[in-house]
């Protein structure tokens, strides 16, 4: 799992960094800017990837920081609002930003709603470190609709550690009904349940 101090250090050697040094400072000294320069950060922040933090871009990066830097009697609120009325990329960013912050288990309506999403992004961002806030079956419902959607499980933040002989028994049946129609299961779906059913045995 990344930090804020890691994503701080990311952003340093992009071509926008005096703009997000600003909008950072702004941020820690009036709160209420956090929004304006979330709503920004994909236009002038840039949205090329970081160079040591793969899987993050400039933008997502800022959001999280932005979001890193509320009061913590504003966070649930500011990311509720942020999430609802943001655009994929917006939520993408709070979805990513979720386990740096002290909100409990306050992100679990966000991550439900990704989860109910046909938006694969959403989905993968989801399942990073925050899903353990999940149960077990609904963790299992969303690693099912990876595989139903093409989210590859390398984007399943614990799933080694997590898969367990009911995953083991949805993969199969699902397995069954892509037989049936003549379709082949992911590789890497097929490759779990292998070693699901081989630890079994």
């Amino acid at each position: 799992m990344t930090s804020p101090e890691r994503l701080r250090a990311a952003l340093r050697e992009t071509p926008r960094e005096e703009w997000v040094d600003a909008a950072l400072t702004a941020a820690s000294e009036r709160p209420e800017t956090i929004g304006r320069s979330f709503t920004q950060a994909g236009r002038r922040a840039g949205r090329t990837s970081l160079p040591g933090e793969p899987g993050w871009t400039a933008d997502e990066a800022v959001r999280a920081l932005l979001l890193a830097a509320l009061p913590a009697d504003r966070a649930e609120t500011e990311i509720g609002d942020l999430y609802r009325y943001g655009d994929a990329d917006e939520k993408r960013a709070v979805l990513k930003a979720l386990p740096m912050l002290a909100v409990g288990s306050a992100g679990l309506p966000l991550l439900q709603d990704a989860i109910r999403t046909n938006d694969a992004r959403l989905l993968a961002a989801a399942l990073g470190p925050y899903a353990r806030h999940l149960d077990e079956a609904a963790w299992r419902q969303a690693v099912l609709k990876c595989v139903f959607t093409g989210v590859p499980l390398a984007e399943v933040d614990g799933l080694d550690e997590r898969a367990d002989r009911e995953l083991a028994v949805m993969l199969a049946a699902f397995a069954d009904e892509r037989a049936a129609a003549g379709r082949p299961m992911p590789a890497d779906a097929a490759a779990l349940l292998g070693r699901l059913t081989r630890e079994e045995s």
